[in-house]
């Protein structure tokens, strides 16, 4: 027999007055082997329980009440961490929601008000879906609320049957209770805890319309009084473009400019110029000439984006400081943090369009003399944005 502590013969009498049935004695050891109570002839060398592992009940005992507390810990735990979840995260889900929706309408109407004698139904269409979406994230975020409080309700009696066992419960009733226990702790691990879920949050995309873009981008941009009067930084332009007196084309040179006085806003490197006006609220529009060029971006930029060294940092397009439309030979992409969309175009555009609005944090690119729109991006643009140029062939000119 191995025991644990004194030995058998010298055991604790029953606290609850159970008796082995095969000897009349208390139950005051617990056989490990076996996983139940025996009383100390059982334990015995000549007992049933020889050779099996012995322990004292109120030793089991004392280590199922650690558990328990453990156990009660981690609910605990586990149910502060699921309240703050529905204060705090659903209830700032369910706010941004309806912000979000609300600012989804009126970009809605203001856009179709541009155009409303040719697309009447499409602005009940959309915003019939941008009150479906608010519907949906709304019920989402109901239905979630629901879950918790039932999963709260459930932790909650877990946890209070769990404290009952330990407050009314001795040791060998507690002893007793060890499958029920199990039961219990198992039924709480098995509760998951909140995870984020793209069904809690307002999809932008159903304001998304190939028709209402079109035709608001052929508004915008086809009314010349609204282009904005972009110049190049002459600061900012590295050594490899020559900039023209009026400050609006850049011409690419393959050997670097020795007369080009460096400072800390020039680029070094990479063939790139920012303008000298930025951008941080409104709708805002400038046209570039390209059809000399076979090697360019056109683009914005924040003020943060670094002018100094080879790296990707620097690099329009590999970095989270730039959104630009590209072209080399025949291939054109947008380009943001080092993804690079294809876009596929049949022809090369002569002339590029660039919107940026702010407001519906858009950015767009599109061709005036076909009427196309080459490529849309959204995104929560980071601080002022600034027009940004990059030129490895021939050059490309800021058109008024």
């Amino acid at each position: 027999m191995s025991s644990e502590g004194a030995g058998p013969g010298f055991g604790p009498g029953s606290q609850s007055g159970l008796l082995c049935p095969e000897h009349g004695q208390p139950l005051s050891w617990f056989c490990c082997s076996e996983r139940r109570l025996v009383c100390a002839a059982c334990a015995e060398l000549g007992g049933r329980c020889r050779g099996h592992r012995i322990r004292r009940a109120e030793e089991r005992a004392e280590e199922m009440r650690n558990k328990i507390v453990d156990q009660c810990e981690r609910l605990q735990s586990q149910s502060a961490c699921i309240t703050k979840y529905v204060a705090e995260v659903l209830t700032g889900k369910n706010q941004r929601a309806v912000s979000m929706a609300s600012a989804a309408r009126e970009l809605v109407i203001q856009r179709l008000s541009l155009i409303r004698s040719l697309c009447e139904s499409e602005e009940q269409r959309l915003l019939e879906q941008v009150h479906g979406e608010e519907e949906r994230v709304h019920q989402s975020i109901l239905t979630q609320r629901v879950h918790w409080a039932e999963v709260l309700q459930k932790l909650d009696t877990i946890r209070t049957s769990l404290v009952g066992m330990l407050t009314h419960l001795d040791d060998l009733q507690l002893i007793q209770k060890e499958q029920e226990v199990f039961e219990r702790t198992e039924e709480a691990e098995g509760i998951l805890d909140p995870q984020e879920s793209e069904k809690l949050n307002f999809n932008e995309k159903c304001t998304w319309s190939p028709l209402l873009t079109q035709l608001w981008a052929t508004a915008v941009l086809g009314s010349f009084s609204g282009m904005e009067d972009v110049r190049i930084d002459e600061r900012t332009v590295s050594p490899f473009l020559e900039l023209s007196d009026d400050r609006r084309t850049l011409t690419f040179s393959a050997k670097k400019s020795k007369s080009c006085a460096d400072g800390p806003e020039r680029f070094d490197h990479w063939p790139n110029a920012l303008a000298t006006i930025s951008f941080q609220s409104g709708l805002h529009t400038w046209m570039v000439n390209v059809q000399n060029s076979c090697a360019y971006k056109v683009g914005v930029a924040t003020g943060q984006l670094p002018r100094k060294g080879s790296g990707s940092d620097s690099r329009l397009g590999y970095n989270t400081f730039s959104w630009v439309f590209s072209r080399y030979d025949q291939d054109f992409c947008f380009s943001h943090d080092g993804q690079h969309e294809s876009l596929g175009l049949l022809r090369c555009p002569a002339r590029l369009g660039v919107l940026l609005d702010l407001q519906a944090q858009e950015l767009l690119f599109y061709e005036p003399s076909s009427g196309t729109v080459l490529h849309t991006h959204h995104t929560p643009f980071p601080g002022p944005l600034f027009p940004v140029f990059a030129v490895a062939d021939q050059s490309i000119s800021i058109t008024c």
